[in-house]
């Protein structure tokens, strides 16, 4: 009897104290619409410590990501972000694509089965449906049985839905209707009180009170261009797209405008705050997730391109904004306590007119270029209504309508790619389903293989000249396309965990979800094509 208890005292002190797994109280992941990378450094000596120069100095900066698809556009940057693969895997080939089924185009969240919960209108008839593969917020919720709390928040719809994931806790989006956060009925019945609190304070009042005029004075946004050139865009309201601006008469004229003012990243942010107290995340038991989209880069972008002072003001304002959300972190969540990233969906190109100004190589496609394309198949093979669209340069073709002629497809599609040649701007063509052997470089080959999704994308291709642009961006800017200033993006990790530094190897789009679930011990999402970045897991 003796012995026996003698050996269970000693098995009972060799035994190990149990060591708990250990993850950040919360992981941020912030995604800036149509940050280029070099905006890091543009405005570099213009942002203060808290803002963009504090993730660099404390976080570790991968100043050589890259997307490794096309198209370049939110939906498929958001899509790829946090599920680690690309649109011929998760399926998001677009913001919009052509269903094949009925020759309808269709919206990326789109699902007409529910409705909007938090305002009469539409734009909550939303849902992660048509997203094929998981995220990072959906390995982590089902890591840790649903326990973990995941929360999306932007301005758009599409990027605060799609980084969610298909069973999160919550994810919320802008009704320019009403000028307030909404969900859909995907999620829950009703808003939660935390949400109805925030939109009762009629923050975007308050916002946009004093107007919008520049942070600094003007003569000191030496980064940009003059603040009258001919190829920037108009706020509504105002004459010219000079500052100062009439921010209330804008947003009374159009709701939307809210988005092309730096105060949409601001309310973003503001309700990201709510989110975190309204739903606790980062202070109980599990890791929680938070997803923010900061849009009103994107939308100023658009409007009056990458050059203009109104995008630097975006940027100044955006990085003090940021300080303030991280000082908030620091206090609520405590420093060293979460893990932020943050990163870009895809940059943008200058504008036409900044370019030629300056004597470097661009162009506009012309606006007949898409016409031109059923214009020449109607000649030579005597047949109208051979194609739907041409979206995200690519060519969807009308299958229904060629097989009813009894037409020969692939002989469609060549003269389509022959055509598409010889066309002034464009410098390669190609049939989707025969990539692998056209004279195409390796590495712009590769983007086109992962950005095509049979059953979602267009059955050519096409590649422009560097620095052309569609037609439609005589004013402002686009993106789509393959060259670094859509592609090469910024991607900075913070916080917990992680030591300050830098690396330039090739990292990708597809790199990021691979390394939060290598740092928060979970699976990777299951269509996932990236790898961890070695210098941030290893340490």
């Amino acid at each position: 009897m003796l012995i026996v208890t003698c050996a269970m005292l000693f098995a009972q002190k060799s035994t190990p104290a149990a060591t708990p797994l250990e993850r950040p109280k919360l992981v941020v992941g912030i995604v800036v619409d149509q940050m280029r990378w070099d905006y890091l450094y543009r405005f570099y000596n213009k942002y203060e410590n808290g803002g963009f120069k504090r993730l660099l100095n404390e976080g570790f900066a991968c100043q050589n990501t890259m997307l490794n698809y096309i198209p370049s556009v939110t939906a498929i940057g958001h899509t790829t972000i946090f599920t680690g693969s690309v649109p011929s895997i998760h399926g998001i080939a677009g913001n919009d694509w052509i269903d094949y089924k009925t020759g309808k185009s269709v919206y990326c969240t789109d699902d007409q089965t529910e409705n909007s919960v938090g305002s009469e209108s539409k734009a909550g008839k939303m849902s992660p449906r048509k997203l094929l593969a998981t995220t990072i917020t959906d390995e982590l919720r089902m890591a840790t049985n649903f326990q973990s709390k995941v929360v999306g928040v932007s301005l758009k719809d599409r990027a605060s839905i799609i980084p969610a994931g298909h069973n999160p806790t919550g994810a919320f989006w802008m009704d320019d209707a009403t000028g307030r956060f909404i969900t859909s009925t995907y999620y829950m019945k009703e808003l939660p009180a935390w949400v109805n609190t925030f939109n009762a304070s009629k923050p975007i009042e308050k916002l946009l009170a004093n107007g919008w005029n520049t942070l600094l004075p003007i003569n000191e946004y030496t980064e940009s261009t003059a603040d009258d050139v001919s190829w920037e865009g108009t706020l509504k309201g105002a004459a010219k797209p000079v500052f100062p601006y009439d921010a209330k008469k804008a947003y009374e004229l159009d709701h939307g405008t809210l988005r092309q003012m730096p105060f949409g990243n601001t309310l973003t942010l503001q309700f990201a705050r709510a989110a975190i107290d309204g739903y606790k995340l980062g202070q109980e038991k599990n890791c929680d997730f938070l997803t923010i989209n900061c849009a009103s880069t994107d939308y100023s972008g658009h409007l009056v391109g990458p050059n203009a002072i109104e995008i630097e003001d975006v940027y100044l304002r955006l990085d003090r904004d940021l300080a303030g959300f991280f000082s908030y972190l620091d206090q609520k969540i405590g420093k060293g306590n979460y893990l932020v990233f943050l990163t870009a969906d895809h940059g943008a190109a200058n504008a036409e007119g900044f370019l030629e100004s300056n004597k470097m190589p661009t162009g506009f496609l012309s606006k007949g270029f898409d016409a031109s394309i059923g214009d020449m198949l109607k000649q030579k093979f005597g047949g109208d209504k051979l194609i739907i669209s041409v979206d995200n340069f690519q060519v969807y073709f009308n299958k229904a309508r060629i097989d009813s002629l009894n037409l020969d497809f692939d002989k469609i599609k060549a003269a389509t790619v022959d055509f598409l040649m010889q066309q002034d701007g464009i410098q390669y063509a190609a049939d989707q389903d025969k990539i692998s052997t056209t004279s195409i470089p390796a590495i712009v080959k590769e983007m086109m293989i992962n950005g095509y999704n049979q059953q979602r994308s267009g059955s050519v291709v096409m590649i422009t000249k560097p620095g052309w642009l569609p037609y439609y961006s005589k004013k402002g800017t686009t993106h789509s396309v393959w060259n670094p200033y859509d592609t090469h993006i910024p991607l900075i990790f913070m916080g917990w965990k992680i030591k300050p530094g830098f690396t330039t190897q090739a990292t990708h789009m597809t790199d990021i979800s691979a390394t939060v679930a290598a740092l928060l011990h979970i699976q990777m999402p299951n269509g996932c094509i990236g790898q961890p970045i070695t210098p941030i897991c290893n340490k």
